[in-house]
């Protein structure tokens, strides 16, 4: 899935209920397709470079719109697979532009990534567009995309979407085979012009179960390199299925309170939940994203899950309401619930801020409820929760 951070951007105004997210989820990816013509190693579907008969129509596309926009929902991006292979992109676009939604789409590093296409997108209002690194050397990237060339593909597009005027997201996926070129990643993604950075950690799915995941102390390391980064950086910081990062800032900005200026409060809303980035670009949610929690993934057949990296299948938009779907299925309603986590994360006092990667847990346990492996966090005694 070219570029698929299960959370790619949570910010702008989210409309009726965007904070309750017992009714409604921030933001919502809908895959549009999974046609794709990279071979990424962390890809949580097997991508081919053909589209599906069975994905969903232009007309059932809009109905999933106006539907999203219906539930409180007022941020959708189209996701693949390789959304450019969709010659209706633009329509899409400008449908969710009409019911005032703001916008993103993750097309893959291909010869698709055209100055024309590109002006396409800004003129059908697209708001934020996003292109994936995940190396600093041609070789380390493109080896991770599965295909020659793809480096060169994104330093182009992006040059080419900031030349267009818009606002440009990268997204880099972490973990054992690049966190030692943490440094000079994050350096070339700088000098890009970004108003956006999504730093996604590893989920062991798809074809992502042959990849290592990074230890929990190698966490710690990253975390206390992007908390620096997100300090001294004009661009917004988004930290996507390493929700302990969370608790890292709020522990972290606590000892630093008599170094820092402004209330340990403030200074953590200002790392973890900007509203707006450069520009006015795309922020960040008022209150902690999980999967299932202020998050909603829609499949290219319509099928419903809490995560693109969480596959348990909760309805689809053809046979199902969305809204009913997200506020009273049974695995929606447990995701929501920081009392029904297991292990350490049942236990933490932190465990509504944070939560732990769904995700990870279920990719690792089976259990969507376990606790994440990969946070080394010890909670203190919680008198009257006996989570296990």
């Amino acid at each position: 899935m070219a570029g698929h951070p299960v959370n790619m951007m949570h910010g702008g105004p989210g409309g009726p209920g965007a904070t309750d997210f017992d009714r409604a989820p921030f933001l919502l990816i809908w895959e549009i397709t999974q046609a794709c013509g990279l071979a990424c190693r962390h890809c949580r579907a097997e991508a081919v470079d053909t589209r599906s008969p069975l994905e969903l129509t232009t007309d059932e596309g809009r109905k999933l719109i106006d539907d999203t926009v219906e539930m409180g929902t007022r941020i959708i991006v189209f996701s693949g697979g390789d959304p450019f292979q969709r010659a209706d992109l633009e329509d899409l676009i400008r449908h969710a532009k009409s019911r005032k939604m703001r916008t993103g789409t993750i097309p893959a590093a291909t010869e698709r990534i055209t100055p024309e296409r590109i002006l396409a997108m800004k003129e059908a209002g697209l708001d934020q567009f996003a292109l994936s690194l995940d190396g600093y050397t041609a070789k380390q990237h493109d080896t991770f995309r599965g295909i020659q060339g793809a480096f060169g593909a994104t330093l182009a597009g992006a040059k080419r979407v900031r030349e267009a005027g818009m606002a440009l997201q990268i997204n880099t996926v972490f973990g054992t085979w690049n966190y030692e070129s943490f440094d000079q990643l994050c350096a070339l993604v700088e000098s890009l012009g970004i108003a956006f950075w999504e730093v996604f950690f590893l989920v062991p799915t798809g074809r992502g179960t042959d990849l290592e995941c990074l230890k929990p102390e190698k966490y710690e390391l990253l975390f206390a390199k992007i908390h620096a980064v997100q300090k001294r950086a004009p661009f917004i910081v988004k930290i996507t299925e390493a929700p302990h990062y969370r608790m890292y800032v709020a522990e972290a900005e606590k000892k630093n309170r008599a170094a820092e200026a402004g209330p340990v409060g403030q200074r953590v809303k200002h790392l973890l939940a900007r509203e707006t980035g450069p520009g006015g670009s795309m922020g960040q949610a008022p209150k902690g994203v999980n999967s299932g929690k202020g998050f909603v993934f829609v499949s290219h057949v319509g099928e419903i899950f809490p995560s693109g990296f969480l596959p348990i299948r909760a309805g689809n938009v053809r046979t199902d309401a969305l809204a009913d779907v997200y506020r009273n299925s049974e695995v929606f309603r447990a995701l929501r619930d920081p009392r029904r986590l297991k292990g350490r994360c049942g236990r933490c006092n932190y465990n509504d801020l944070c939560g732990g990667s769904r995700s990870r847990a279920y990719a690792l346990t089976g259990d969507y409820l376990a606790e994440d492996e990969a946070c080394s966090y010890v909670p203190p005694d919680r008198p009257g929760v006996h989570a296990t």
